[in-house]
């Protein structure tokens, strides 16, 4: 039997000492399956946003364990880490975070640069992402001019550029009207079904939680409960 691509246990974080302590996670225990789609569902200040950053390791827990792959992610240190991070996993997120006044091409790559990957082959592989997203001929354009929707295929260009065994995304049609946002949701599932990228969606959003193959609960730090699609 395989191991899940991402467990935790009894995970918890805090912020702050003392009488200014708060607790955001109080103890999550969470298994997610290699190739699912897994909504994070939530208020704002409800702990999901902060067990999303966990997940991906890009915080520390101040307590329990994450695995990853089915080892302690907790051995995992500095450029160990890093690494780790940006060949595992992808980021789409409301804000889009584009470098800004460079080209479409340069913001796809830096998943690649970071990596170390060569010149040629970081070119070649930029531009298999914008064409499976549909913006090819948009790669030398400035990211600024771009519409928002245009700007989000750029983000998951970048995300899918390290063929990453998981994306995250944090409410990725936040900013986006309501048919660009469709086309947006279209593409990630795709990403999902004909890659077997494990998908983690951050959201509000009842419609887009509903798509999901299982959504989780998040209140006051805590998973209330979880539901499978039908």
């Amino acid at each position: 039997m395989t191991s899940p691509v991402l467990e935790t246990r009894n995970l918890t974080k805090s912020y702050g000492k003392g009488v200014n302590r708060f607790d955001a996670l109080k103890g999550v225990s969470l298994s997610i399956e290699k190739g699912e789609s897994l909504a994070i569902v939530g208020k704002s200040g409800s702990g999901k946003s902060t067990l999303m950053h966990l997940l991906a390791l890009l915080d520390a827990p101040t307590g329990g364990e994450i695995l990853l792959d089915g080892s302690d992610a907790s051995r995992l240190k500095g450029a160990t880490l890093n690494r780790t991070r940006n060949e595992t996993f992808g980021f789409v997120f409301q804000q889009f975070f584009l470098t800004p006044n460079t080209s479409v091409i340069d913001n796809v790559i830096l998943p690649l640069k970071i990596a170390g990957i060569g010149r040629r082959e970081r070119k070649r592989r930029a531009l298999e992402a914008l064409e499976i997203l549909g913006i090819a001929d948009k790669a030398k354009s400035n990211a600024n001019d771009l519409s928002g929707g245009q700007k989000q295929r750029v983000v998951i260009a970048r995300a899918l550029v390290n063929n990453p065994s998981v994306i995250f995304a944090d409410e990725p049609t936040g900013n986006l009207d309501t048919a660009t946002g469709q086309v947006v949701e279209d593409m990630l599932f795709s990403l999902n079904r004909d890659r077997g990228i494990t998908l983690v969606i951050v959201t509000h959003d009842a419609d887009l939680a509903e798509r999901c193959d299982r959504s989780i609960f998040v209140r006051d730090g805590l998973l209330t409960t979880q539901a499978v699609a039908a």
